[in-house]
């Protein structure tokens, strides 16, 4: 078994471990109801989180994803509200805009040469303040497209409701899934997360692969606004606010190394549903403060980067070995 498996491994069986644990103190947590409600509260995260891990499996980071995602909100509050559109053609703007935001970061990262927190860390500010040139409050979004939405679900045994946005999420995971691992431009992602260099001498185009990264992260933070707005039924510039640190939780919770070149995207997909987990058993127990899903979250993420550090002692002691017995 692929050392590197290892922290995915982890995840999966820590999710059920507290699951297990979960139901035995509450039986009412394996219903179908609260499985839909995890699905449903967590879609935009898992959204967000699956750009998130192509863009960290590439060495990199996105911190603007938050920002990118309330700007979302807020464009299709504003534009519903002022015109008469359909929501669809709103909808396919956005993701243009988002889409060509996330491509221009790429390309002056490549161009410039400029480190990907410092880039993004400005496409966080610029994407916030062009919410807040739309509007300083908060929009409602009173449409009757919206209203079809959220009553477009699979009532499953149990009467537990499979949301049409729970549905986009476990979707958008299986593309992901497919993306990094069985596509060549998934192949160029993990050779670029295994230094530039490396991947140059593979034959990688770094400059096209990097752009295309960075476009897909903004293209999944602008489908994951338009899912937000669907759940909240408003546009608000100061929503998400910290969505980007917690995206990036769930990918590190999720197996996938920091350092890039390793992980899994269903590993992600397990990573928000794990921290859904805590918030869900927070509000069962009912005596517990909302800081706890802060606490268990850090502990977590603590816990992983260990792992991973581990990992990565491991397959260094692997290679010098494997070159000694050479």
């Amino acid at each position: 078994m692929n050392v590197r498996t290892y922290p995915l491994l982890a995840t999966v069986a820590i999710f059920l471990v507290a699951y297990a644990a979960c139901y035995a103190q509450f039986p009412a947590m394996l219903s179908t109801r609260v499985i839909g409600n995890l699905l449903t509260d967590n879609a935009y995260l898992g959204i967000t989180a699956v750009g998130m891990t192509i863009v960290i499996l590439s060495g990199g980071i996105d911190l603007s994803v938050g920002s990118v995602i309330a700007f979302s909100g807020v464009f299709i509050a504003v534009v519903l509200r002022d015109t008469g559109l359909h929501p669809l053609p709103v909808f396919a703007m956005l993701l243009i805009i988002t889409t060509a935001f996330g491509a221009a970061m790429g390309g002056l990262i490549h161009g410039l040469a400029m480190p990907p927190f410092i880039v993004t860390l400005a496409g966080m500010f610029l994407a916030r303040g062009a919410g807040y040139m739309l509007t300083i409050d908060s929009v409602p979004i009173d449409h009757p497209f919206y209203e079809l939405i959220d009553d477009a679900y699979w009532l499953m045994p149990g009467r537990g409701r499979f949301t049409l946005i729970g549905g986009l999420m476990l979707v958008s995971v299986l593309a992901g899934m497919i993306i990094a691992h069985r596509t060549r431009f998934g192949a160029s992602v993990f050779a670029l997360g295994g230094g530039e260099q490396t991947a140059r001498l593979m034959g990688v185009k770094t400059g096209r692969t990097t752009v295309l990264i960075y476009a897909f992260s903004g293209f999944m933070a602008g489908l994951s606004g338009i899912v937000f707005s669907i759940y909240t039924g408003s546009g608000y510039p100061l929503a998400t606010v910290g969505t980007e640190l917690t995206a990036i939780a769930a990918v590190v919770i999720g197996g996938t190394l920091l350092t890039g070149g390793a992980g899994y995207v269903f590993g992600t997909l397990v990573g928000v549903m794990t921290m859904g987990l805590i918030q869900t058993y927070i509000v069962f127990d009912g005596s517990l403060s909302s800081w706890w899903t802060k606490i268990v979250i850090g502990a977590l993420l603590l816990f992983f980067i260990v792992l991973q550090k581990g990992i990565l002692r491991l397959s260094v002691a692997g290679g010098a070995m494997a070159g000694a017995g050479r």
